[in-house]
């Protein structure tokens, strides 16, 4: 599905189905450097069970026009208008890592549109690496690598994908690979800006959910759970043996945390 926000072109997966504004809404929002199609199993789930799904590619991430935008804030404006651009009036965002700091924020910012949240692979903090933050903008296959080595846990890197033959941290790195116009390093240089947590999750009224890897390097568990106490009513799922990348190496197991909270739909 594309669409057009502040002018330029903005691509949004639809889960194979068409698009259904009058049906409750669900829009997953990437992490840093990735794009919709890490969404590929819980966007068509949802959107073949009674919702209407948008798993949207960031500015000058996948099919998006550029260029990358520069602060969380102006994210959760960016998909405000995304979803202004959808005609939909109110959504349950789905965010991983950066996305979900993005979730946060847009529902403490305009709660009236936000149903619920799903905030996985978080934390209290989002610092970066000052190495991670030079390689993104002077050597981004550097970058690549490094991140590709962080995000997943060990069981993952030697195999173990519920789907045979698919290699998880080869199809990251390849992913993270398609990057550009230094879209990684603005969405790390985000991440390591942002400095709300704590007030915006206390402003969170809506049901939410954590989703947390406890061998995540890249957000530790802990700090997830930190985050987690101070959003009133906040439930949380750990992943054992899990990393940063749950929706990769733990699908079925994230899909029915999602399903648990916040219904199979239709």
């Amino acid at each position: 599905m594309l669409l057009t926000v502040n002018g330029k072109a903005v691509y949004a997966a639809t889960g194979a189905r068409d698009f259904d504004p009058s049906k409750p809404a669900i829009v997953f929002i990437h992490g840093a450097g990735l794009d919709h199609t890490c969404w590929q199993l819980l966007s068509r789930w949802y959107a073949w069970h009674g919702w209407s799904a948008l798993a949207v590619d960031l500015p000058a991430h996948g099919r998006s026009e550029g260029p990358p935008l520069e602060s969380i804030d102006a994210m959760c404006d960016w998909v405000l208008a995304v979803m202004d651009a959808a005609k939909v009036r109110q959504a349950t965002l789905v965010g991983h890592s950066m996305g979900a700091v993005i979730a946060l924020e847009t529902a403490a910012k305009s709660p009236d549109r936000v149903a619920g949240l799903a905030l996985l692979g978080v934390s209290s903090a989002m610092p970066v690496h000052p190495m991670l933050l030079t390689a993104a903008k002077e050597e981004p296959e550097r970058a690549y690598d490094m991140m590709t080595g962080w995000c997943f846990a060990n069981a993952a890197k030697i195999g173990g994908n519920t789907a045979p033959g698919l290699w998880m941290t080869g199809g990251a790195r390849a992913l993270l690979g398609r990057g550009r116009e230094h879209a990684l390093a603005a969405d790390l240089a985000a991440c390591n800006a942002w400095t709300t947590a704590a007030q915006s999750a206390a402003a969170i009224t809506v049901p939410t959910l954590f989703v947390l890897g406890d061998s995540d390097v890249m957000t530790p568990a802990r700090k997830g759970q930190e985050l987690a106490k101070l959003v009133r009513g906040a439930s949380v799922v750990a992943l054992t043996g899990c990393g940063h990348m749950m929706m990769q190496e733990r699908p079925d197991a994230t899909l029915d945390a999602l399903v648990a909270k916040f219904g199979a739909g239709a």
